[in-house]
């Protein structure tokens, strides 16, 4: 049966752009990043079956293959390369070319010895949620059920909404209120396809989760600090007189931050266990043939593995592009041995959505920092170095993880392992040469650390180097973050979307909750699902086509008003998420699509 052809790789590269530019400019957004797992592979189906009448399931399992690593990699690029543009170090598109293609390729090598025990001798022990279900997907559209409607569906009213609100300004995207009478206590929402559709993808409890960390930080926080002003340690003194906004960036991100880094650290010490257990069955991975008898058991042989594996680890300490010096390179492939191991298994337990790859980067980033410092490199040097050393390891291990869940899906279809390895280097390369694009593309029209992009996961890990190298870390109100993350955890609450809501402003946490109460109200549904992915998309891609026309300085011909402030202006942004909302509501109620239900 055909599976790695031109048509195959062709259509996996063009989704593999898409998707990692969605991702990438999403993760600059709110900090998160969605599966492209499931929608590529069904427009993949769309396409090879619907359109070009041919292809066969393990072709779409192919597109679907490059098309996630395009996400995975762009989930790691923009979590810690835009850390150094907050450094004043911006690395060139060509830098970020070759920290992208070498970190991905060294996850991809370094989970391949880890296959045949993970995605076969354990299949009754790790059920690999999202690499499960995306098989169920591609057998039913292989059987001629699912359709492409309401991805397309999605991805249009995602992408209309947001040309007619950010391209033709008819109406403002956030609302947002401070009550001085309440100590600045503060409420906002931004009112976006994307939020809806995330609200929905990551469900209920973990919406409503990042919600009580926000309304903690903004109603809690922002009051306390302005009443209690420089008593505590770390606020400055004016700031009975800064806005709410300026307070939370000046005083409360600092709590977030601890928040995030505990959180982060507990995350971790969950999953010890199922560090111990893939750490113990490396070995018998490492021992297992590349070469066998059976298709489905073939691998990439063992000494282009091995031999790569070596190769990289040496380019990364002599490239004079990392400026890496040999501490740092052996940091930077410890971590990421260490790290792809427990995160190719992780995902087989709990998914490639839940794993902490912040927590581990950030455990990374900490230790590698600290290790520098006693080295006697300090400054934007050493910051630098540390940032780099991340960057490597959450590209490395986001990665591993997406390539677990893709093996285990060829696992469940009978494809070979060794084209879905090769499918898996090619989607990294491509989306390697796309991310330093996109990335200067968007800091271009909306600035990295603007309201637009706040880039809350790079901009945490500079706050933190940054602190560790100048040695002025704001210690009581990072400490005060992480007790409360740590009471949070006491109480049965998972610690890590919480300290995310915390961490990020008000108008990012609180209208996730919209597609919460969606999900929580609707149930549900892989037609609802498609039609969220397809918001989120349409939502990202349209707002990177009006980054283009603002960096081209065409975005002002286009606009048809000024929008300014006041009630009007309020009730005239909320009236058509509301009908958003009632549209996406209104699509979900209808009958489940019997082709979209799994087998």
């Amino acid at each position: 049966m055909p599976e790695l052809t031109l048509r195959a790789v062709t259509l996996g590269a063009v989704l593999s752009l898409t998707f990692g530019m969605v991702n990438a400019y999403l993760g600059l957004r709110i900090g998160l990043t969605v599966s492209a797992s499931i929608p590529s592979a069904v427009l993949s189906m769309a396409i090879l079956r619907g359109v070009l009448r041919r292809g066969t399931v393990l072709e779409n399992n192919v597109v679907h293959t490059i098309a996630s690593a395009g996400e995975s990699l762009a989930a790691g690029v923009v979590f810690t390369v835009p850390a150094l543009v907050f450094l004043d170090l911006a690395p060139s598109t060509f830098e970020i070319f070759l920290l992208g293609a070498t970190a991905g390729l060294l996850g991809i090598l370094m989970m391949i010895p880890l296959r045949r025990s993970l995605t076969v001798e354990r299949h009754a022990e790790l059920p690999f949620p999202e690499g499960t279900a995306c098989a169920m997907v591609l057998v039913a559209g292989d059987r001629g059920g699912a359709t492409a409607r309401p991805v397309v569906a999605g991805i249009a009213a995602g992408a209309l909404y947001t040309f007619a609100g950010k391209g033709l300004h008819l109406w403002n995207d956030a609302v947002f209120w401070s009550f001085a009478a309440l100590h600045k206590a503060s409420i906002g929402f931004e009112l976006s396809p994307m939020f809806l559709g995330v609200g929905y993808l990551i469900g209920p409890r973990i919406a409503g989760v990042m919600l009580s960390g926000g309304l903690v930080a903004w109603i809690g926080l922002i009051p306390f600090f302005d009443v209690v002003g420089s008593r505590f340690p770390g606020v400055p003194a004016d700031v009975h007189a800064l806005p709410a906004m300026e307070i939370w960036r000046q005083v409360v991100r600092y709590v977030g931050a601890g928040a995030v880094a505990a959180g982060g650290v507990v995350s971790l010490a969950r999953a010890l266990p199922a560090m111990r257990h893939s750490v113990a069955t490396l070995a018998a991975g490492v021992r297992a043939r590349a070469n066998t008898a059976e298709r489905t058991d073939r691998d990439l042989p063992g000494p282009l593995v091995v031999g790569g594996i070596v190769g990289l680890s040496v380019w990364i300490w002599l490239s004079p592009w990392f400026h890496l010096g040999l501490l740092e390179a052996l940091l930077a492939v410890a971590f990421t041995f260490f790290f792809v191991v427990v995160s190719a298994e992780m995902v087989g337990l709990i998914g490639t959505t839940s794993q902490p790859v912040s927590g581990m980067t950030i455990t990374a980033l900490l230790v590698t920092a600290f290790a520098i410092l006693a080295s006697g490199k300090t400054g934007n040097a050493g910051a630098a170095a540390a940032i780099r050393v991340a960057a490597i390891v959450a590209i490395a291990i986001a990665l591993a993880g997406d390539m677990s869940q893709d093996l285990k899906t060829g696992a469940l279809l009978g494809a070979t392992p060794r084209a879905l390895q090769i499918g898996e280097t090619v989607g990294v390369l491509i989306a390697a040469l796309r991310a330093g694009w996109v990335l200067f593309l968007l800091h271009g029209a909306y600035g990295i650390g603007s309201a637009t992009l706040p880039a809350p996961q790079a901009k945490l890990m500079s706050t933190l180097v940054t602190g560790v190298m100048e040695g002025n870390l704001p210690w009581a109100l990072l400490f005060l973050g992480a007790g409360i993350a740590l009471a949070v955890e006491l109480a049965g609450v998972s610690s890590l979307p919480f300290a995310i809501g915390l961490y990020l402003p008000i108008t990012t946490s609180a209208p996730l909750i919209v597609g919460g109460i969606a999900a929580a109200w609707i149930g549900r549904k892989e037609s609802v699902t498609l039609l969220a992915s397809g918001l989120v998309a349409g939502d990202a891609l349209m707002g990177i086509g009006v980054a283009a026309l603002v960096v081209s300085g065409l975005a002002g011909s286009i606009a048809l008003r000024t929008p300014g402030q006041g009630f009007a202006e309020d009730a005239l942004a909320i009236l058509p998420f509301a009908l958003l909302v009632a549209g996406f509501v209104a699509f979900a109620s209808r009958r489940e699509d019997p082709g979209l239900r799994r087998p």
